[in-house]
């Protein structure tokens, strides 16, 4: 986590408070269960506003924690309830790593590019196919326990009936988070090549990122594909930091497809379509999408008539949009 001054690491695991149902709202109780009394504490747990629906519901007795509360929702998920502080520095930390990948891009594609022409099979071939569509598409990695749990799929859980490769054009088509069907159209000779041989005399219902061992097939892993990024990025970067990268590039250009305006309301409108944009590519909802997606820098400096250059490449661009150099 990122070290906070003033905030305290959470233990979920540990003794904490939890909430009982009482009438149309709830009462608190602590370690002991004994009901908390105290109106400020008491209105401090109220002001986190966790759902009504949340099980299991975990509260932090320190007001300093990092981790303030957690709760499983209705899907099953455990969800968590961060410090304003420890977001605030976590999304520092998230942009500044999106910054220092977007000046390993170049590197990071040219050995992706020489990696997608290894030979056919190996782990490296796979992982680069995994990184350059994560790159193209900004698909999210996936995960098996989602994919058990769900049904939808990302990234390494697809299978090789999501993919079609026609003349150097590589297509997915496959239900992903939230039961949203994402369509993708890639073209790129190399990848297209690389697929093309996982493919190949493989049954359908096979995960399409695999490696071969012998005779046989062993799937890509997410934390597989995380520590080849790492590796050749030489960064702390995950796949995850390849989609807030490209949230951030798509709102900035979109921004500047459509211009800023002196008008206050007019570029509000701007900012409201340039986020639906982002949301509609990353298939998440525009809220998650600039909450977590778009750098809040880039929607500042628009509002200070500051856009990315349309005519340079991406990564490129965003840099000298963000650090204001050319």
């Amino acid at each position: 986590m990122p070290r906070v001054r003033g905030l305290v690491r959470a233990r979920t695991s540990g003794p904490g408070w939890t909430r009982r149902r009482a009438g149309r709202g709830f009462v608190y109780l602590d370690e002991d269960g004994a009901r908390i009394e105290d109106p400020e504490v008491v209105e401090r747990l109220k002001a986190l506003v966790l759902p009504p629906a949340w099980r299991d519901v975990w509260f932090a007795p320190d007001p300093r924690s990092h981790i303030l509360a957690t709760g499983v929702d209705d899907a099953g998920r455990r969800q968590y309830v961060y410090h304003p502080r420890w977001v605030e520095a976590h999304d520092r930390a998230k942009h500044a790593r999106t910054l220092e990948l977007a000046e390993r891009l170049p590197q990071v594609r040219r050995r992706v590019t020489r990696d997608l022409r290894r030979e056919p099979g190996s782990l490296e071939r796979a992982l680069a196919v995994a990184v350059r569509l994560v790159d193209s598409t900004h698909l999210r990695v996936g995960s098996e326990r989602h994919t058990a749990a769900t049904g939808n799929r990302g990234l390494t859980t697809l299978l090789c009936q999501h993919v079609r490769v026609e003349e150097g054009v590589v297509t997915l088509e496959f239900r992903g988070k939230s039961g949203q069907v994402w369509h993708t159209r890639t073209v790129d000779e190399d990848l297209a090549g690389a697929v093309a041989s996982l493919l190949e005399r493989r049954s359908p219902r096979a995960r399409l990122l695999a490696r071969r061992e012998g005779r046989s097939w062993r799937p890509v892993r997410a934390s597989d594909v995380n520590r080849y990024i790492q590796e050749i990025s030489g960064t702390a970067c995950t796949a995850k930091d390849f989609r807030t990268l490209h949230g951030s590039i798509i709102a900035a250009r979109e921004l500047a497809r459509i211009g800023w305006s002196p008008d206050e309301r007019e570029r509000t409108r701007t900012v409201r379509a340039a986020v639906v944009r982002t949301s509609e590519l990353l298939g998440n909802t525009p809220a998650v999408a600039k909450s977590s997606y778009i750098d809040p820098a880039i929607l500042d400096r628009f509002h200070a008539n500051e856009l990315i250059d349309l005519h340079r490449g991406d990564a490129n661009a965003y840099l000298a949009l963000m650090r204001g150099g050319d």
